[in-house]
Protein backbone atom coordinates (compact mmCIF):
# COMPACT_ATOMS: atom_id res chain seq x y z
CA UNK A 1 0.00 0.00 0.00
CA UNK A 2 2.78 2.38 1.04
CA UNK A 3 4.05 1.63 -3.29
CA UNK A 4 0.41 2.90 -4.11
CA UNK A 5 0.26 6.15 -1.95
CA UNK A 6 3.67 6.80 -3.36
CA UNK A 7 3.09 6.53 -6.92
CA UNK A 8 -0.40 7.96 -7.06
CA UNK A 9 -0.75 10.95 -3.98
CA UNK A 10 0.35 13.78 -6.31
CA UNK A 11 -2.28 13.06 -8.69
CA UNK A 12 -4.91 12.24 -5.77
CA UNK A 13 -4.07 15.28 -4.42
CA UNK A 14 -4.34 17.11 -7.76
CA UNK A 15 -8.11 15.54 -8.68
CA UNK A 16 -9.04 16.21 -4.83
CA UNK A 17 -7.97 19.80 -5.35
CA UNK A 18 -9.82 20.51 -8.44
CA UNK A 19 -12.84 19.10 -7.41
CA UNK A 20 -13.67 20.11 -4.54
CA UNK A 21 -11.88 23.83 -4.86
CA UNK A 22 -9.38 22.49 -1.68
CA UNK A 23 -6.55 19.82 -0.94
CA UNK A 24 -8.65 17.91 1.69
CA UNK A 25 -7.09 15.19 3.63
CA UNK A 26 -9.95 13.26 4.56
CA UNK A 27 -10.93 12.90 1.00
CA UNK A 28 -7.12 11.63 0.57
CA UNK A 29 -7.20 9.20 3.24
CA UNK A 30 -11.11 7.56 2.04
CA UNK A 31 -8.83 7.01 -1.18
CA UNK A 32 -6.72 4.95 0.16
CA UNK A 33 -9.42 2.99 2.60
CA UNK A 34 -10.90 2.32 -0.59
CA UNK A 35 -8.16 1.35 -2.43
CA UNK A 36 -6.81 -0.92 0.19
CA UNK A 37 -10.55 -2.54 0.95
CA UNK A 38 -11.56 -2.79 -3.24
CA UNK A 39 -7.92 -4.00 -4.39
CA UNK A 40 -9.23 -7.53 -4.63
CA UNK A 41 -11.90 -6.07 -7.37
CA UNK A 42 -8.69 -4.27 -10.05
CA UNK A 43 -8.83 -5.87 -12.91
CA UNK A 44 -5.90 -6.19 -14.86
CA UNK A 45 -7.72 -5.01 -18.20
CA UNK A 46 -7.11 -1.39 -17.61
CA UNK A 47 -4.56 0.82 -16.33
CA UNK A 48 -4.23 1.04 -12.30
CA UNK A 49 -4.27 4.71 -12.60
CA UNK A 50 -7.19 5.25 -13.92
CA UNK A 51 -8.74 2.82 -11.63
CA UNK A 52 -7.92 4.68 -8.74
CA UNK A 53 -8.18 8.45 -10.56
CA UNK A 54 -12.34 6.98 -10.88
CA UNK A 55 -12.04 5.62 -6.96
CA UNK A 56 -10.52 9.62 -5.77
CA UNK A 57 -12.94 11.26 -8.12
CA UNK A 58 -16.15 8.78 -7.13
CA UNK A 59 -14.98 10.08 -3.34
CA UNK A 60 -14.81 13.74 -4.21
CA UNK A 61 -18.56 13.92 -5.61
CA UNK A 62 -19.84 11.59 -2.32
CA UNK A 63 -18.36 14.14 -0.27
CA UNK A 64 -19.74 17.13 -2.40
CA UNK A 65 -23.10 15.47 -1.73
CA UNK A 66 -22.48 14.83 1.77
CA UNK A 67 -24.08 16.69 4.53
CA UNK A 68 -20.93 17.50 6.24
CA UNK A 69 -19.81 19.68 2.74
CA UNK A 70 -23.63 21.03 2.57
CA UNK A 71 -23.51 22.35 6.78
CA UNK A 72 -19.66 23.78 5.77
CA UNK A 73 -21.05 25.76 2.98
CA UNK A 74 -23.97 27.03 4.82
CA UNK A 75 -21.69 28.64 7.30
CA UNK A 76 -18.94 30.25 5.65
CA UNK A 77 -18.91 33.68 7.15
CA UNK A 78 -18.28 37.05 5.47
CA UNK A 79 -15.08 36.72 6.80
CA UNK A 80 -14.54 33.29 4.89
CA UNK A 81 -16.04 34.87 1.51
CA UNK A 82 -13.20 37.63 1.42
CA UNK A 83 -10.82 34.82 2.28
CA UNK A 84 -11.87 32.89 -0.70
CA UNK A 85 -11.85 36.14 -2.75
CA UNK A 86 -8.36 36.26 -2.02
CA UNK A 87 -7.59 32.70 -3.25
CA UNK A 88 -8.93 33.29 -6.14
CA UNK A 89 -6.88 35.81 -7.34
CA UNK A 90 -3.75 33.40 -6.70
CA UNK A 91 -5.53 30.80 -8.21
CA UNK A 92 -5.38 32.74 -11.41
CA UNK A 93 -1.68 32.99 -11.23
CA UNK A 94 -1.24 29.87 -10.45
CA UNK A 95 -3.32 29.11 -13.38
CA UNK A 96 -1.50 31.41 -15.98
CA UNK A 97 1.99 29.67 -14.60
CA UNK A 98 -0.18 26.07 -14.79
CA UNK A 99 -0.42 27.06 -18.53
CA UNK A 100 3.04 28.29 -19.15
CA UNK A 101 3.95 25.21 -17.25
CA UNK A 102 1.81 22.80 -19.93
CA UNK A 103 3.21 25.36 -23.06
CA UNK A 104 6.91 24.11 -22.14
CA UNK A 105 5.78 20.12 -21.75
CA UNK A 106 4.09 20.07 -25.28
CA UNK A 107 7.28 22.21 -26.17
CA UNK A 108 9.53 19.26 -24.89
CA UNK A 109 7.31 16.75 -26.15
CA UNK A 110 7.05 18.28 -29.45
CA UNK A 111 10.97 18.10 -29.56
CA UNK A 112 11.50 14.14 -29.42
CA UNK A 113 12.30 11.91 -31.88
CA UNK A 114 9.02 10.73 -33.61
CA UNK A 115 9.45 7.17 -32.42
CA UNK A 116 9.54 8.53 -28.65
CA UNK A 117 6.59 11.34 -29.44
CA UNK A 118 4.61 8.17 -30.44
CA UNK A 119 4.48 6.62 -27.64
CA UNK A 120 4.47 8.84 -24.89
CA UNK A 121 1.61 10.57 -26.27
CA UNK A 122 -0.09 7.22 -26.54
CA UNK A 123 1.00 6.30 -22.96
CA UNK A 124 0.47 9.88 -20.95
CA UNK A 125 -2.23 11.25 -22.86
CA UNK A 126 -4.46 8.62 -24.05
CA UNK A 127 -3.77 6.11 -21.33
CA UNK A 128 -3.45 3.34 -23.53
CA UNK A 129 -1.11 0.69 -21.97
CA UNK A 130 2.03 -1.31 -23.40
CA UNK A 131 -0.56 -3.67 -25.09
CA UNK A 132 -2.35 -1.38 -26.86
CA UNK A 133 0.19 0.82 -27.92
CA UNK A 134 1.94 -2.64 -29.14
CA UNK A 135 -0.79 -3.22 -31.25
CA UNK A 136 -1.02 0.15 -32.53
CA UNK A 137 2.51 0.88 -33.70
CA UNK A 138 2.98 -2.86 -34.87
CA UNK A 139 6.01 -2.83 -32.50
CA UNK A 140 7.42 -5.54 -29.48
CA UNK A 141 5.83 -4.53 -25.75
CA UNK A 142 9.29 -4.53 -25.45
CA UNK A 143 9.95 -1.94 -27.81
CA UNK A 144 7.44 0.40 -26.63
CA UNK A 145 9.03 -0.16 -23.05
CA UNK A 146 11.99 0.67 -24.17
CA UNK A 147 10.85 3.78 -26.19
CA UNK A 148 8.94 5.26 -23.57
CA UNK A 149 11.74 4.67 -20.91
CA UNK A 150 14.20 6.73 -23.54
CA UNK A 151 11.19 8.94 -23.85
CA UNK A 152 10.87 10.21 -20.37
CA UNK A 153 14.58 10.57 -20.17
CA UNK A 154 14.96 12.73 -22.76
CA UNK A 155 12.27 14.81 -21.53
CA UNK A 156 13.93 14.94 -17.81
CA UNK A 157 16.69 16.44 -19.62
CA UNK A 158 14.71 18.90 -21.51
CA UNK A 159 12.53 20.04 -18.54
CA UNK A 160 14.89 19.97 -15.63
CA UNK A 161 14.52 23.60 -14.98
CA UNK A 162 10.63 22.78 -14.87
CA UNK A 163 10.64 20.26 -12.81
Amino acid sequence: MKEIIENYKNGIKLIIKNMTGKYNEDIEQEVYIKTWTHLDKYKETGKFKSWINTITANTCRDYLKSSVFKKSQQTDSSEDNLHKLSDNAISFDEKIIAKQRQEEIIKAINSLKPNFKEVIVMYEIYNLDYEEISKRIKKPVGTVKSRLFNARKELGVILKDLL
